[in-house]
């Protein structure tokens, strides 16, 4: 018998807009991220920059993060990321080292997305490969940053 072939949830990437919307609300740039192992949430998080003044305070940083203190473990072998926006460098960096399987997000971003849009890092000789699925509930992540920069534009 054939395994079935990964359907992303819908539920999860939900949870994550709605992360980014607070982002948002706090006037960062809205993305927000969870991080699920069979079928449960065991990190998430949302883009904190501004408030903290930190480069480090990504919506996937934050999720990865809490993951690893739920489980105990650096590694989150059979762990899936939803994000809204596509993944930078330093939060691909971190999805090959914590050893996530599956990356699911929402929209691409053209110049700081690394999982094939503006470069593909998971295409590297590293150790770990996660699986890519774009475009999930696209439309809903892209209005929401188009909706904040469009704010920021006119004020």
């Amino acid at each position: 018998m054939m395994p079935l072939a990964f359907l992303p949830k819908k539920e999860f990437m939900l949870r994550a807009l709605e992360l980014a919307a607070q982002a948002a609300a706090d006037g960062e740039v809205p993305v927000g991220a969870v991080v699920v192992k069979n079928g449960v949430v065991i990190g998430e998080g949302r883009n904190r920059r501004e408030r903290e003044k930190n480069a480090l305070a990504h919506a996937e940083l934050e999720a990865i993060s809490m993951a690893c203190c739920a489980l105990g473990t650096w590694r989150l072998t059979g762990c899936e990321l939803y994000v809204t926006l596509e993944p930078c460098p330093m939060c691909t960096g971190a999805v090959i080292n914590s050893h996530i399987d599956k990356v699911i997000y929402g929209t691409d971003d053209e110049r700081g997305g690394c999982c094939g849009t503006a470069t593909d890092l998971f295409s590297l000789p590293y150790s770990h490969r996660p699986e890519i699925f774009r475009g999930f509930l696209e439309e809903e992540a892209r209005k929401l940053l188009q909706s904040f920069f469009r704010h920021l534009r006119n004020l």
